[in-house]
């Protein structure tokens, strides 16, 4: 360096994580407890925004447990398009087994000598 100057630190940068991510992180400062601050500095994170993603899912997860209800489970939405073109199956599916009812019992009587 010159003139005896030790070399500039760049400041920290903050990493912007995915949710994924963060929660990864989270597990494993849960079993690394020891580990938190080199887990920390690695992910360039501090203390506080561990404590946020604790909160965040800790409230996430009281709000879906919440929403549980115990029994049977709700019936999914099924998109209008795909009601509709079942429906119109079941439709020619009766009218096929109407049809096979009648000729099944014109058969019947041929059979019996009606």
């Amino acid at each position: 360096m010159e003139n005896g100057q030790q070399p500039q630190k760049a400041p920290r940068q903050r990493r912007n994580l995915s949710g994924e991510k963060k929660y990864l992180v989270l597990e494993e400062i849960k079993r690394s407890p020891g580990k938190q601050g080199e887990i920390l500095r690695r992910e360039g994170l501090y203390r506080n925004d561990i404590q946020r993603y604790n909160e965040i899912v800790r409230e996430a997860g009281i709000k879906a447990l919440g929403q549980m209800r115990p029994g049977k489970k709700r019936p999914r939405e099924v998109p209008i398009e795909q009601y509709e073109a079942l429906k119109r199956e079941h439709e020619g599916q009766e009218k096929t087994l109407a049809a096979f009812m009648v000729e099944y019992m014109a058969l019947k009587k041929k059979v019996n000598g009606e």
